[in-house]
């Protein structure tokens, strides 16, 4: 495969060393406000920084590995006394941020990523603190054991040491009795349990378990006595004295004494109540969008899974990918808040419309949402939901003195098969809302199997033509431009052919349209047009041949802004004679910015420019006279349409080019008789099956 030619350097864009030196020193001063850390200021800035360069090279990796925000947030625990709030500072810090910077632009590519990569730096602290506050209840047992032990040899000292200990920790700590109760019991222990200091002692401790989880600890307790464990540590639900529960972490080990007999068991305590909020509302998150609070793709397509399941036989359900029409719009004028409060509004507006069904409505990324409707005999139809979409979004919004009225699109899956996977049904809605917005806004389509069916063919065939290129079963061949006057050669158009193995070959049409929809013309394009201009080059060389070799250029070809340098460079690689080459440019393309720029360049290297896909609009005879451009081909749906319907009125387009003094090429012609009218008509050149189909170089009659 040919080499790429490199495009200019781009000029540069925001700095991302500073862009991340700025965040770290902003993380570092926000932490240091509402947390202890053992580190200086400086340190805690380079320590900082350090974890911001992990984690923005994990992000912008290939695989989305978590590992590294994972110790991220293992380290932070490490920091010192962090705590709750620091991870709510981190979180918060890193969730505005990290979409800012350069390299993680645009943000929408990366959104996901960044969820995935807070949601693991949170599970790793969470874990890392977890057992911190483990190592310390093991250390806290220790002592308690040593004081206890030495409590059997002076009884005094060892009542001082237990409370000095007790009293000041946070944690709730008993000494229990080997029949369960409760012998004493520090401040924090009875504060959790919404008691007075004092009212726990001779209190039994099953009574403030919860009644399912008292036969465990008991269980427990009694292998401690026999000596199967040393220690015990379990999730416990305690009662409350107000009735409610407390989620608890409980450790018990056993005392012996002096004669290694067992004496008491010392019980810790510690409250997991906000520990276990704080990951609940971490899970909520990773499943919820944050800007909308609407579910996310993720949750939503677990959802999917079930209701599938679930759905009635008769009424089934129905998917809605629905995106916001015009939204970048929005953006790119009145900037990103702006949009960001529309998609607000929009959430709220599709939760008013489907208040009455049973549906989920979730927020995929950027403009597009999601609704799946569980449907019964009540729910309206799809263009009845449609329509109350679009109605809701047609009232004003005002934001900022703007008041938005937009529309919105929708791709429709109606009553899949339960058994569909739901990774192929978000697929097939997300497929049907790409067709449904192909020509207007605010529509809506129903999926389609055989429309879909042929789209995956389309879209195989874009993605491996590439590959195809490469093994060499694309190649170029040759059609003969001739004189409608007496049929003589005028030039050879190059055009692409690829010979597809097991299936139909394909041509220059199809091919240019494929590449054109993945951007592979650019390259298969520059190749198209070196192997046409060698190939005139030689035929120039051994037969003396004068003729033009003609190569048809697509809209993305047009508006590349290296195209002149390629073509320059190209002419002087090939020496080809300017005047020999013929390059035709689709009507269509001249509204594209750059397009008229390039056109005019091109005419100056001295290559002859030809209108190509001409028709009757007043803005193509205007391009003609505006633009240095001598030659225009009419369309082939003209020609077409001239061969089987009356064609009086495309008689007058030949006075009209040559008004402007052009030559008119037709495409499209088939037989004798279309050749005749168009020559009667006043074309000079045509081009079709009638003069030769393509072919390779060596099959040409004048080689």
């Amino acid at each position: 495969m040919p080499m790429i030619e490199e495009r200019p350097e781009l000029p540069a864009g925001p700095d991302p060393e500073r862009a991340r030196t700025v965040l770290a020193r902003k993380w570092a001063y926000l932490l240091s406000g509402v947390t202890v850390v053992s580190l200086s200021r400086e340190l805690l800035d380079e320590e900082l920084r350090g974890m911001l360069d992990t984690l923005v090279e994990s992000l912008r990796g290939t695989s989305a590995d978590t590992a590294p925000a994972e110790r991220i947030g293992t380290r932070l625990v490490g920091l010192g006394y962090v705590g709750e709030p620091g991870l709510r500072c981190t979180l918060d810090v890193l969730g505005k941020g990290l979409p800012s910077l350069p390299e993680l632009r645009p943000a929408e590519s990366f959104t996901e990523r960044i969820v995935v990569a807070l949601g693991a730096l949170s599970c790793g602290f969470l874990l890392a603190h977890e057992r911190s506050v483990l190592d310390q209840q093991e250390i806290m047992h220790l002592s308690l054991l040593k004081a206890v032990r030495d409590a059997q040899w002076n009884l005094k000292q060892s009542e001082a040491r237990f409370d000095e200990v007790v009293t000041s920790s946070a944690s709730g700590i008993a000494l229990v009795a080997l029949d369960g109760r409760i012998v004493r019991a520090n401040a924090a222990l009875a504060e959790m349990l919404g008691h007075a200091a004092g009212e726990l002692t001779g209190t039994q401790l099953a009574d403030h378990v919860h009644p399912e989880s008292v036969e465990v600890l008991r269980e427990a307790m009694t292998e401690l006595v026999g000596g199967g464990k040393e220690r015990i540590r379990q999730s416990q639900r305690l009662l409350r004295k107000d009735g409610d529960v407390a989620r608890i972490s409980l450790t018990a080990s056993l005392l012996r004494d002096a004669e290694d007999r067992p004496g008491h068991f010392v019980v810790v305590v510690e409250d997991g109540t906000e520990l276990m909020l704080l990951q609940g509302e971490l899970s909520r998150q990773a499943l919820h969008d944050v800007l909308t609070g609407l579910p996310n793709r993720q949750y939503f397509g677990t959802h999917l899974e079930a209701a599938l399941r679930r759905a009635d036989p008769e009424f089934g359900v129905t998917l809605f990918h629905v995106d916001l029409d015009a939204f970048g719009m929005v953006c790119n004028s009145l900037g990103r808040r702006v949009g960001e409060q529309l998609l607000v509004h929009f959430a709220q507006r599709l939760k008013s419309v489907m208040a009455r069904e049973k549906a989920m409505i979730a927020r995929f990324h950027a403009d597009e949402f999601g609704i799946l409707v569980e449907n019964s005999a009540t729910t309206p139809d799809i263009a009845a939901i449609v329509r109350a979409i679009n109605d809701e979004l047609a009232e004003p919004f005002f934001v900022d003195g703007h008041g938005l009225a937009l529309s919105a699109s929708a791709g429709v899956v109606h009553r899949p098969a339960k058994s569909i996977d739901p990774a192929e049904l978000l697929r097939a809605a997300d497929q049907t809302l790409r067709r449904a917005k192909v020509r207007r806004r605010g529509q809506w389509k129903m999926f389609d199997r055989d429309a879909d069916a042929e789209d995956r063919r389309t879209q195989a065939l874009a993605v491996g033509m590439a590959g195809a290129w490469e093994n060499g079963e694309i190649g170029v061949r040759y059609r003969p431009l001739a004189r409608l006057a007496d049929g003589e050669v005028a030039g050879y158009e190059a055009c692409l052919h690829w010979d597809r193995p097991g299936g139909p070959a394909l041509p220059h049409e199809r091919c240019a349209e494929l590449a054109e929809s993945t951007g592979l013309v650019l390259p298969l394009g520059d190749w198209l047009l070196r192997a046409a201009a060698r190939q005139g080059e030689w035929w120039r060389r051994r037969t003396g041949s004068r003729l033009p070799v003609v190569a048809r250029l697509t809209g993305h070809q047009m508006s590349d802004e290296a195209l002149g340098t390629r073509v320059t460079r190209l002419l002087s690689d090939t020496a080809l004679p300017p005047e020999q080459l013929m390059l035709g440019v689709p009507v269509g393309a001249l509204k594209v910015p750059g397009v008229l720029e390039n056109v005019t360049a091109l005419a100056a290297l001295g290559v002859c420019v030809m209108l190509d896909e001409f028709g009757l609009g007043p803005d193509d005879l205007r391009a003609v006279e505006d633009l240095p451009v001598g030659i225009v081909r009419v369309d082939r749906r003209l020609a077409e349409w001239q061969a089987w319907s009356d064609s009086t009125f495309l008689s007058a387009l030949v006075p009209l080019v040559r008004q402007v003094g052009a030559t008119l090429v037709v495409d499209g012609i088939h037989s004798e008789d279309q050749a005749n009218w168009w020559r009667t008509a006043g074309a000079e050149l045509g081009t079709g099956d009638y003069f030769g189909v393509a072919r390779a170089p060596g099959e040409l009659a004048f080689v």
